[in-house]
């Protein structure tokens, strides 16, 4: 008989971020290894299917911790579920999965993108004032203080660390399970032309010029690095780089403020901003190499998509996804997005088609592509799940 799973999420809409669309495709990937697969979730995008919504008739844009976790038990009292799994910090789970990292380290790492001492102390403080910020992170620390709590899968050493420092979290209570992406879509070659061309054509380059296109995917684009990023290109642009180095921005965040200091830095005519990125797999193909300067991530989908792609990435060590590739090889890791002349230097050794060449190869050569798959992780959570399983038939 199948193992039943349920996989609890807030908003079961892709539409939302990384982190929901991690989670259907996840519940797809377990369900290839023969389990029942259920998300739970309090609210879900309309037409969405697999998905149990159990806050039809609550009010508001969001639904409260309380009010949801109420309804979660109430469900799972009525229900039988093999294993929970939550991504949301509940301390009756089975495995929690924070898909943000620990919310301690998030504000922190949130507050330290505004590159301002008294902004950044204003924004924890408010950060602590946010009612429901502030009830997820007590419930966190409450979750880590249980000692029957759930076991929490770390999608990256760096999320695990941060339980470690914050929380105090015994090693015995964490799994890490690096993060993971689907790796078998099928680029669609017509549009991938289309998108070069249309970056050509806003550009007014051709590609007798050899331009080294640098891709940069955010709905955030403070916190994942674009102010550090534009000053760095600045900068690339200005020396005598082997090829002209051009940025594509895709994302849905707000553009004015980065437009503007791209026009005083003088490299607006470097920079196409895409806005929504409908699928980031086509504009990969379309583009050399993969940026994100950010200030956090617990384990970027962008940057595993990338090296998916068998693209090289520029990326920071705040950036979880760090586990699955080697600096120097793969990619190049800086110690933080404010260290501009690192991320120059960056950019401009993959101005040299011949180092994007070689690492591209070393991707291929290591089988990355296996690394990243959302597969691995699915692998790697049913053997946690049949060790849950283990110790409580042992009770």
């Amino acid at each position: 008989m199948k193992k039943k799973v349920a996989i609890i999420i807030e908003r079961a809409d892709v539409r939302l971020g990384g982190a929901e669309r991690s989670v259907f495709e996840l519940a797809d990937a377990l369900s290839k290894l023969e389990l029942d697969v259920d998300i739970l979730a309090a609210t879900a995008a309309s037409g969405t299917e697999n998905v149990r919504v159990l806050c039809h008739n609550v009010g508001g844009k969001r639904t409260s911790y309380r009010t949801f976790e109420r309804i979660l038990k109430n469900h799972l009292e009525q229900n039988q579920y093999d294993i929970v799994h939550s991504v949301l910090p509940f301390d009756f789970a089975d495995v929690y999965q924070p898909r943000g990292g620990a919310y301690a380290e998030a504000i922190q790492r949130n507050a330290a993108s505004y590159q301002n001492k008294f902004i950044g102390l204003c924004k924890t403080l408010t950060a602590f004032a946010n009612f429901r910020r502030s009830s997820l992170l007590r419930a966190e620390k409450k979750l880590c203080k249980n000692p029957n709590g759930p076991i929490v899968a770390a999608l990256s050493d760096y999320v695990a660390r941060q339980f470690r420092r914050h929380y105090g979290l015994d090693d015995r209570r964490i799994a890490v399970i690096p993060n993971g992406v689907r790796t078998d879509r099928q680029i669609d070659t017509e549009q991938t032309a289309k998108l070069k061309s249309d970056i050509l054509r806003q550009l007014a380059i051709a590609r007798s010029d050899n331009p080294v296109f640098f891709l940069f995917v955010a709905n955030n684009f403070r916190l994942k690095g674009l102010k550090p990023l534009l000053a760095a290109f600045h900068a690339v642009v200005t020396a005598d780089a082997d090829s002209p180095a051009y940025l594509v921005v895709a994302g849905n965040g707000s553009t004015r403020t980065y437009k503007r200091m791209a026009a005083k830095l003088n490299i607006l005519n470097r920079i196409v901003f895409m806005g929504t990125c409908r699928n980031v797999d086509d504009v990969l193909a379309a583009t050399s190499v993969a940026v994100l300067p950010t200030y956090y991530d617990p384990s970027s989908r962008f940057i595993l998509e990338a090296l998916s792609a068998h693209k090289p990435v520029i990326t920071t060590r705040f950036n979880g996804a760090t586990d699955l590739f080697s600096h120097g090889r793969h990619a190049i890791v800086i110690d933080s997005p404010e260290n501009i002349q690192a991320l120059a230097s960056a950019i401009e050794h993959f101005t040299n088609t011949a180092n994007i060449q070689h690492a591209s190869a070393a991707i291929a050569e290591d089988k990355l592509e296996e690394k990243v798959s959302i597969k691995r992780v699915a692998d790697q959570l049913m053997s946690l799940y049949m060790s849950i399983l283990s110790r409580r038939r042992q009770k």
